[in-house]
């Protein structure tokens, strides 16, 4: 079969362990006579670290070559399509998608988690950009729901992180045990006198429970603070596990016994490697999450169905103290149906790639 090339476009080579985990999924998914051409943030490191061919995301001199030498564009997974942060994301993307439609690729919007979309405009291009894709895959209900507005047809499936191959962790093992991940990330709703208020919670916690903490930064930029902040104030037994490898990122789960995250990716990897999980939510997305597993935890923004953040660090460690000795990770059939439903992204993707 002649060798199809396809630009693969997302939120990549920008230390977010996420998103990492997400084109680590997508390549791991991609049929073999596909030959992929990363758009990412630090081409550098992703050539070195996926072995595949990769350019900068935001130069159009080697953008445009790119788009002009490849079949098809496939666009994921994540939240790209949002503008919580700022527009500039819904315009790329919006952008990027109608630059390659007029090449003549075919166009795959790929795992995609749409929204939050407060301005009419980024709704606009949000719409415009799905309607005219060549085949949609989604992962939440909430983006299912918008497409069904827009008449958009598309394929609901669990994160396709859920299917991500996990690798061991090189000395996860010697550390004590039994060990709990904590992943916490940079946001406006964990102000200094709440991540004061977690840290006292996690120094009752582990007084409790005589636990070994992991603190697990997620993206260097935005969680390596957080964790140094922390970890020199624990009584007891802790590492900061910085990882760049998302299989790797993903196998540290499988050694711990709890999971204490805001991170939407870290929850979805602890909770497929078998760990009991507790939210802090801080996006609609990990909110969603929470009710669609049954995982207990608290919004930090206080505008969800879940209960909000309480002020006191001793009601916050009882909580994971009761949830640490009684609570239960998901069962090995939940897991094994999410893994299986995931791999759907990859059905769609040979589906869609067939005959190119």
């Amino acid at each position: 079969m002649e060798s199809v090339r396809a630009v693969l476009c997302g939120y990549y080579g920008k230390g977010n362990g996420g998103d990492e985990a997400l084109l680590a999924s997508l390549l791991q998914m991609l049929p073999n006579h596909v030959t992929p051409i990363v758009l990412s943030g630090d081409s550098a490191q992703t050539q070195a670290a996926y072995g595949v061919e990769a350019c900068d995301r935001k130069t159009p001199q080697v953008l445009i070559p790119a788009l002009k030498q490849a079949n098809v564009l496939i666009w994921g997974g994540g939240s790209l399509m949002q503008d919580v942060t700022s527009a500039a994301s819904p315009v790329y993307y919006g952008g990027l998608m109608g630059l390659a439609q007029r090449f003549g690729l075919k166009t795959i919007a790929w795992a995609q988690g749409i929204g939050p979309l407060n301005r009419s405009f980024t709704r606009w291009l949000a719409r415009q950009a799905f309607t005219n894709c060549d085949a949609v895959s989604v992962r939440d209900q909430g983006s299912a729901a918008l497409l069904s507005e827009w008449q958009v047809p598309f394929l609901l499936a669990p994160d396709p992180v859920w299917a991500l191959e996990a690798k061991p962790v090189e000395g996860l093992w010697d550390l004590p045990a039994p060990r709990v991940a904590v992943a916490l990330r940079s946001h406006s709703s964990l102000t200094p006198e709440r991540l004061a208020i977690l840290t006292q919670a996690l120094i009752d916690f582990q007084k409790a429970t005589q636990t070994c903490i992991l603190l697990v930064p997620f993206q260097a930029a935005q969680d390596l603070a957080i964790a140094e902040t922390i970890q020199p104030q624990l009584p007891g037994p802790s590492k900061i596990l910085s990882l760049s490898d998302p299989q790797q990122l993903k196998g540290v789960f499988r050694g711990v016994e709890m999971a204490i995250a805001m991170r939407y990716h870290g929850l979805i990897m602890a909770a497929a490697e078998g760990c009991r999980c507790f939210a802090l939510s801080y996006d609609p997305k990990v909110s969603q999450l929470m009710s669609e597993l049954d995982i207990p935890g608290w919004d930090l923004l206080g505008n969800s169905q879940h209960a909000p953040i309480p002020s006191d660090p001793r009601t916050i460690s009882q909580a994971w103290v009761e949830h640490y000795a009684n609570g239960a990770p998901l069962s090995a059939n939940q897991i094994h149906s999410l893994v299986d439903r995931a791999l759907m992204h990859r059905d769609l993707l040979h589906q869609a790639l067939r005959g190119l």
